[in-house]
């Protein structure tokens, strides 16, 4: 299987650098655990950073231009100020708020401009499946998918016509599929997808390329893996830094591979051993392979 360097496109010291996207020419990525967003666009010396009220677990942009906050227990919607500071946020609907051990994880929008996301068990020693996956839209509000509880759900992701969605526990290694419906918010036909079984990496976050390939960054492994639509592993793109966490494709001209990196759950003698975790890592491809993520549907519903 082939294999490529990611480069080093700008250094960080993300705890835990995640939902990484390219949107209004710039890559968007949140650190979690720091509780920042992150914006910077090629050839800038450093990124933006924006304080936000909680860890910041995914986010999405809309048609309006606001962003759709996944803070750790609730849905907001932000307007950005000048960094580092939010101009408004206003909230929008509480996640899991019975569950004090969960807090959501990754999300993505669907095709049709909803946003679908997953929480996890912050408790490491028991990681039992209480988190669950959501979708949530104006239309129809907050609606719990009829999906398998998780420990931790991941790799939330869509196929180009949006008829199939991706996603993962990570604590299992596989990455499973399944039938999606955007406006019925159900889901058939569940089944396996990949599955990372060399024992070294865990399935982090994924993104669908214009082909219907999936790539997914293996937190442990340092790597970006690229998926065949039939579940074959056609490549690998490797990083300086174990934890590899989140992949995206975008660039003025939808040709780069970036990955985001964290600096969470290294011991000081591995952290000296990659002094680049936490950074943000690139590669450009020899093809344009970006296939944008719809902007959420934020328009009114009438009554």
């Amino acid at each position: 299987m082939p294999e490529a360097g990611l480069e080093l496109a700008l250094r960080g010291d993300a705890q835990l650098g995640e939902g990484l996207q390219w949107q209004a020419g710039r890559w968007w990525w949140t650190d979690i655990e720091g509780a920042r967003l992150h914006a910077w666009a090629p050839g800038q010396a450093a990124a933006q950073s924006w304080v936000l009220p909680d860890r910041l677990g995914c986010f999405a942009h809309t048609r309006s231009g606001r962003l759709l906050l996944g803070l750790a227990k609730r849905l907001a919607f932000a307007t950005l100020g000048d960094a580092p500071q939010l101009e408004r946020v206003d909230s929008l609907a509480p996640v899991d708020a019975a569950e004090p051990r969960t807090r959501v994880n990754d999300g993505r929008t669907d095709r049709r401009g909803y946003f679908v996301f997953g929480t996890m068990n912050e408790h490491a020693a028991e990681r039992r499946t209480i988190g669950s996956f959501y979708q949530y839209s104006r239309r129809h509000g907050l609606r719990r998918l009829p999906l398998p509880a998780v420990a931790i759900a991941n790799s939330i992701c869509f196929s180009p016509d949006g008829a199939t969605m991706y996603f993962a526990d990570t604590v299992t290694g596989a990455i499973q599929r399944c039938d999606y419906d955007a406006e019925s918010a159900q889901v058939a036909n569940l089944r396996p997808f990949a599955r990372v079984d060399d024992g070294r990496g865990w399935p982090d976050g994924s993104v669908i390329d214009r082909e219907g390939c999936l790539w997914n960054a293996q937190w442990g492994a340092g790597r970006v893996r690229r998926y065949a639509p039939d579940g074959r592993a056609i490549a690998d793109y490797l990083a300086p830094a174990a934890h590899s966490s989140s992949p995206a494709l975008g660039g003025p001209d939808g040709d780069w591979l970036m990955a985001t990196t964290a600096r969470s759950e290294l011991s000081r003698e591995a952290l000296a051993a990659q002094p680049l975790s936490g950074s943000l890592f690139g590669l450009k491809l020899p093809t344009a392979l970006a296939l944008a993520d719809a902007l959420f549907d934020d328009d009114e519903v009438s009554a």
